[in-house]
């Protein structure tokens, strides 16, 4: 299935990508691998166990997955190109009690699942920590398998005729 369909099958906008806030790039593809920076929900704030419940948090996961896809989109130029989802680091800005960090990073697999079908199930690590760049209350970063079958402009790669 075309995911910019499944994308609107979903009722799914996606945002556009924010630039980093520090002296790294979004993403750096090496062979067929590209690894995206870790991501936020946006300006929200706050720390699971005291400011928010991990049902929130597990909202604001969503949005973050949401804004790794936009990266995913702008870095490849067509999400048909992603042909797995690998590997999925999610870090939970947390109280030291908070135990469940997995049920919040839920809201990024569980999205990716939806819209890459089979291809969206990863590896995953999900960590509470004790705080996170600008009280942000998760970061989630991941590692993406790319379709070179494709290119960005819909056609099959292949050697160039000389």
């Amino acid at each position: 299935m075309k995911i910019q369909k499944r994308l609107k099958e979903l009722g799914i906008e996606l945002p556009k990508p924010s630039n980093p806030i520090g002296t790294y790039v979004n993403a750096v593809r090496t062979g067929n691998l590209l690894y995206l920076s870790g991501k936020g929900p946006g300006a929200v704030r706050g720390k699971v166990g005291a400011d928010m419940s991990w049902e929130d948090a597990k909202t604001h996961a969503r949005a973050t997955g949401l804004n790794l896809i936009a990266v995913m989109n702008d870095e490849l130029g067509d999400l048909d190109r992603v042909k797995r989802i690998v590997k999925v680091l999610g870090m939970v800005n947390c109280t030291p009690d908070f135990t469940d960090p997995p049920k919040v990073i839920n809201g990024c697999s569980d999205l990716f699942v939806e819209v890459f079908g089979d291809r969206g199930r990863h590896a995953r690590s999900a960590v509470g920590m004790a705080s996170l760049p600008n009280g942000i209350p998760v970061e989630i970063e991941c590692i993406v398998e790319v379709d070179d079958a494709k290119k960005k402009d819909g056609k099959k790669a292949g050697k160039k005729k000389r």
